[in-house]
């Protein structure tokens, strides 16, 4: 992961996709960080479990910044990219972009946040396991 990146387009796979509810907003109409940092951990827990073939659970994020406000009816992409993996831990790097409720274009994104998800693979038992298991 970078600075905030120069980049004008997303980073890695296309794991998540949502539509940005009333429902989900803050006291001022704005989707709450809350809600994208929740949907931003599932998408890191999608992307590790297929590395480390299970369960696996959150132990760090790194430095995050909100760039823009997401406002309801934005449509959310979420992208992850597998950094590095560990004996028992993966590094994904998550970005989220967003297409606004006014875009025209289906091919616009701008850029939300972004973050680093450390993870870690876990047995049947909760307890902290090997990435690549011996078969």
């Amino acid at each position: 992961m970078t600075e905030l990146d120069d980049v004008p387009a997303p980073q890695g796979q296309l794991t998540l996709k949502l539509l940005a509810s009333r429902q989900d907003t803050n006291l001022h109409g704005d989707i709450a960080g809350g809600w994208l940092v929740a949907h931003m951990d599932q998408a890191a827990e999608l992307a590790a479990g297929r590395e480390a073939h299970g369960r696996t659970a959150t132990v760090a994020i790194e430095a995050m910044d909100f760039l823009c406000p997401v406002r309801v009816g934005s449509m959310v992409n979420i992208f992850t990219t597998v950094r590095e993996i560990g004996h028992s831990s993966i590094k994904i790097d998550v970005e989220v972009w967003i297409r606004s409720p006014q875009e025209r274009d289906p091919d616009e994104l701008h850029k939300v946040t972004e973050a680093r998800f450390v993870m870690v693979a876990l047995d049947d038992n909760g307890r902290i396991r090997a990435v690549r298991q011996n078969d």
